[in-house]
């Protein structure tokens, strides 16, 4: 299974603050069976332990260690908001929710990281009107 499907890619993120848009990133993780029900706890515990603000308008919430065993999959979340969000004063516009099975997530992370320090990259994720433009652009993390 890939840890990107189209259908863990929301567009048109409905959250306002940080804890919903964590909230919300961990509901896609939850219906993708990858993670329980008690997988967006953990992603909480950690923001409230450091921050997953990374820079060029992303956050990658993910949860604890603590947590490893409500990880069935390794998978992703993908959610863009039309207007950034406050993630401990700075402006966020990507969520991307991560479960990682067995330290899996390490590589994934690397994935991401490395596509959002091309400003070019983002500025693409930005004007992208499709789940299949997103898929595109982040194809290489089910790699």
């Amino acid at each position: 299974m890939s840890v990107l499907e189209l259908a863990q890619i929301n567009l048109h993120g409905s959250a306002t603050t940080q804890a919903e848009a964590i909230d919300e990133a961990g509901r896609i993780l939850v219906s993708t069976g990858a993670v329980t029900a008690n997988y967006p706890k953990y992603m909480h515990d950690r923001e409230a332990l450091v921050s997953t603000y990374m820079g060029n308008f992303l956050a990658i919430p993910h949860g604890t260690n603590e947590g490893k065993d409500t990880v069935l999959a390794s998978a992703l979340s993908f959610v863009r908001y039309d207007d950034p969000l406050d993630w401990g004063g700075n402006p966020v516009r990507f969520v991307v929710g991560i479960a990682g099975k067995d330290g899996g997530h390490m590589d994934v992370l690397s994935s991401i990281a490395l596509i959002f320090s091309e400003d070019d990259q983002v500025e693409a994720l930005l004007v992208a009107t499709t789940p299949e433009d997103v898929l595109k652009l982040l194809g290489d993390v089910n790699e």
